[in-house]
């Protein structure tokens, strides 16, 4: 289990959901390593890669619901490569699933792009991302 602030990350994902039109209800985070992620993506999207979140959706009209496996393992070596700290890059995974719920899609011609700028956005909300 990552540690960071659960009480700051909560107000967080509630300010930018709120800034979607959304509200938050139940949202479980599952922290895995980098095997188990390959599972979840194999078994429920028939994809065989590994990835930093995979987000299941059950919201419920405005309110965002979900479940999301986040591989520490990926997250580490992306913060790596990025040039980020392990911190900074799992803040933006995670507002990348709670994006999803809120509707925002990367798939897309342009859409990873649209993604990339809510992410921004909402990480520059975060004190201690934006310094």
């Amino acid at each position: 289990m990552p540690l960071f602030n659960q009480h700051l990350v909560e107000q967080w994902i509630n300010k930018v959901a709120l800034r979607h039109g959304r509200r938050v209800g139940h949202l479980n985070y599952i922290f895995c390593n980098d095997e188990r992620i390959l599972e979840v993506n194999r078994q429920f999207l028939q994809h065989d890669y590994y990835t930093d979140i995979i987000t299941f959706d059950n919201c419920r009209g405005r309110t965002i619901n979900g479940d999301m496996f986040i591989s520490v393992d990926t997250v580490r070596t992306n913060a790596e490569q990025v040039g980020a700290t392990y911190n900074q890059e799992l803040h933006r995974v995670i507002i990348h699933g709670v994006l999803h719920l809120c509707g925002i899609n990367d798939k897309g011609p342009g859409e990873r792009e649209i993604m990339e700028a809510h992410e921004n956005e909402a990480l520059s909300l975060i004190p201690e991302i934006s310094e």
